[in-house]
């Protein structure tokens, strides 16, 4: 049986923080503070979008976050600027150890899918700026099905457009949110804890697998 991995794309693949830099070109002093905000927003907007039933693609819930943080933070950004980082956020780099484990995974034959939040031509976009589209055999986005993870929908609308079973399919993903609610649809689940200060939601419900870093992947998928 052959097996699907599923890549989370923000956070996972690619590293939301690399807006960092950009934010310290327009003199945001505490820049990684706002990055940090500015992505926990981005969640949390996703989240309450998805419970409420009143979808906005992901790049709304992005801008809303912006705008929030801005004014959280009184940091004072132009339209302009504010449309740079937009830009920049569609354009962020993958963590180092992204390349080399893609390539040793599709090298083993495993189908790799990136899932996410973000609309296809998004994530097409930023993984094609990141060097990594190639290793993909394609793009599952919730924007398909309008709604956000981790809405169990968003888990089986993945195992439809992959051709995969949950026995057979693992989600991959640094957002303990996305792994709780991998494994709550069936599917296993490794969590990658790039930070060794991050807790796993105490909910009961548990990653497959704990890896801190990629290429510690395959020892435990395996085919």
């Amino acid at each position: 049986m052959s097996i699907t991995l599923a890549f989370d794309v923000y956070g996972t693949l690619i590293n939301t923080h690399g807006i960092v830099s950009k934010l310290m070109q327009f003199s945001v002093a505490n820049a990684e503070q706002f990055s940090q905000l500015w992505r926990d927003k981005q969640l949390e907007y996703s989240f309450r979008r998805g419970l409420m039933q009143s979808y906005e693609n992901f790049a709304v819930c992005t801008s809303n976050a912006l705008d929030y943080s801005c004014s959280y933070l009184g940091v004072s950004l132009s339209d302009e600027q504010k449309n740079e980082l937009l830009t920049s956020y569609r354009r962020l780099p993958a963590f180092d150890d992204v390349i080399p484990a893609l390539q040793q995974l599709k090298n083993a034959g495993y189908n790799l899918y990136a899932f996410s939040n973000g609309t296809a031509t998004a994530v097409e976009e930023l993984l094609t700026s990141a060097g990594i589209s190639d290793y993909f055999l394609g793009v599952v986005s919730v924007d398909e099905i309008k709604t956000f993870k981790p809405n169990p929908a968003t888990y089986q609308h993945f195992l439809t457009k992959s051709a995969a079973t949950c026995s057979s399919a693992w989600l991959i993903s640094s957002n303990p949110f996305d792994v709780i609610g991998a494994v709550s649809a069936g599917m296993k689940s490794a969590w990658v804890k790039r930070n060794s200060d991050a807790v796993f939601d105490p909910w009961g419900i548990d990653p497959t697998v704990i890896i801190s870093k990629l290429s510690e992947l395959e020892q435990h998928v395996a085919l």
